[in-house]
């Protein structure tokens, strides 16, 4: 059995050309955002917290990073999101999750899902 750690957290860092459009992004998702100085920022939502780096060289094709939020209600989240370009609408799979996803300006992806009801 696994043991709880509830004071263990995890904070992805997202490589980002540009903090301040990080930031203004983030903040249209609906996060509290803030810089620690001109090459790192955070942005927080419902306990989770990316960290963006400015990162010399970084191409969103190829330095993209990925995080996966497990929220309660995944179409919630997609409503809420719906008017930041590049949110894709959640669907169900068979693999018992419904799951959408958002790509930030710099090709890092959020992918985020909820359990289908039982039976579904």
């Amino acid at each position: 059995m696994a043991h709880e750690h509830p004071h263990v957290r995890i904070s992805p860092i997202f490589p980002v050309t540009d903090l301040r459009r990080a930031l203004d992004h983030y903040a249209a998702l609906g996060c509290e955002v803030s810089a620690h100085d001109e090459g790192y920022g955070f942005a927080a939502l419902a306990g989770i917290e990316l960290h963006l780096v400015v990162t010399e060289g970084h191409d969103p094709l190829r330095t993209a990073a990925a995080a996966y939020l497990h929220v309660p209600d995944a179409d919630e989240l997609a409503a809420r999101w719906a008017g930041v370009a590049r949110t894709t609408a959640p669907v169900d799979t068979d693999y018992g999750l419904r799951e959408g996803a958002h790509v930030d300006p710099d090709g890092n992806l959020l992918r985020f899902g909820s359990p289908l009801p039982s039976g579904a």
